[in-house]
């Protein structure tokens, strides 16, 4: 099955690629490897702000995370013109602003890895590192980057 079929299934829509805040690029495509920049958590257009174990739990941030992830999947699409040139998601990096106490970062990061699973099948599973932070751009709960392999 297509990449868009299943998120057609799963009644996902890529939403727009806006572009960056700052003196960055969106994507560096090197060989058959492209960097996806971080990407932060949104909630109705804007960012999606908190600190995950004080105002902020668990559900919310895989939430969070699982929509960064189809932010993540319309930035490929923008720049490849078809997922389905993905031969593999390599890698994720997950960034939670969090509490000092907040220990659950790797549950929060499972939003992101599971969607891009259900999403590019076998193709999806990807090496991950997920980490706490004491604060991200704009005060974003959650900010996720991608390195991706291309035909």
């Amino acid at each position: 099955m297509s990449v868009y079929k299943r998120l057609e299934a799963l009644k996902i829509s890529l939403p727009e690629v806006e572009p960056p805040a700052a003196a960055f690029v969106p994507v560096v495509h090197t060989g058959n490897l492209l960097f996806v920049s971080g990407h932060i958590a949104r909630k109705d257009g804007k960012p999606w702000t908190g600190k995950l174990g004080e105002n902020l739990f668990t559900p919310q941030g895989k939430e969070a995370a699982r929509g960064i992830a189809i932010e993540l999947l319309a930035t490929l699409h923008a720049a490849l013109g078809d997922l389905n040139k993905i031969t593999r998601i390599v890698k994720l990096l997950v960034l939670v602003n969090s509490a000092p106490s907040f220990t659950e970062q790797h549950l929060v990061g499972n939003g992101a890895s599971d969607l891009l699973i259900e999403v590019l099948g076998e193709k999806g599973a990807h090496a991950r590192s997920a980490f706490g932070v004491a604060q991200l751009p704009l005060g974003a709960c959650v900010e996720i980057e991608l390195v991706a392999e291309v035909q």
